[in-house]
């Protein structure tokens, strides 16, 4: 039952991912150039998992992030995909997927914890929809350009995530307390380092 629920949460999450992702990219791209964008995240997403399955006590947050990514950074040399608006893209379409994913795990594990990420990720999903709306009007970010939204949300959950960690606070997603401290703080980091480098880009 529970094999029966994690497909159909990953098939619903797969499919909202494909939505969103193609929704803020077809007015720049053809369809076909963002599903075979798409698509290459996606495989790297079952490389991952499959990585997780074998090597479980590595939290599954990782190896899945890892390889999607691998995949867009192929997308971006295959197809000339512009960097921030397509990373923007990817991470606004992650984020109910997963979402979907805590749901289940509180709903399977009964566990609270997963049940408040997923209250938690559906803040960022608001928040990120609130800055991508607004972000034009912030008198002290001057750049007004794509991606503000999705690196700024992006860098508030990886501060989140190391915060959590440094408090002791445990996780289904988490590759252990210690190292996920200094690998989200780490990622943190370096999502305000592309924010600062966003904010020089001329147009």
């Amino acid at each position: 039952m529970m094999a029966i629920a994690s497909i159909l949460i990953n098939f619903v999450g797969s499919l909202t991912f494909l939505f969103i992702f193609w929704k803020r990219l077809r007015e720049d791209y053809s369809s076909e150039i963002v599903f075979k964008t798409a698509f290459n995240i996606l495989v790297g997403i079952l490389v991952g998992s499959l990585i997780f399955l074998k090597f479980s006590q590595i939290g599954f947050f990782w190896p899945v992030l890892v390889g999607a990514l691998v995949g867009l950074g192929l997308s971006f040399f295959r197809f000339r995909v512009r960097f921030y608006e397509t990373f923007e893209a990817f991470i606004i379409a992650s984020f109910p997927w997963i979402g979907l994913t805590f749901l289940l795990d509180s709903i399977t594990h009964s566990s609270l914890t997963s049940f408040f990420a997923f209250i938690a990720v559906l803040i960022f999903v608001f928040a990120a929809y609130y800055l991508d709306t607004h972000y034009k009007d912030f008198s002290w970010y001057k750049s007004g350009k794509i991606g503000f939204a999705g690196i700024v949300t992006l860098g508030i959950f990886f501060i989140v995530r190391s915060t959590l960690a440094i408090f002791g606070i445990h996780m289904i997603s988490f590759v252990g307390l210690k190292i996920e401290a200094v690998v989200s703080g780490a990622a943190a980091f370096l999502c305000f380092i592309l924010l600062l480098n966003l904010a020089r880009i001329k147009e």
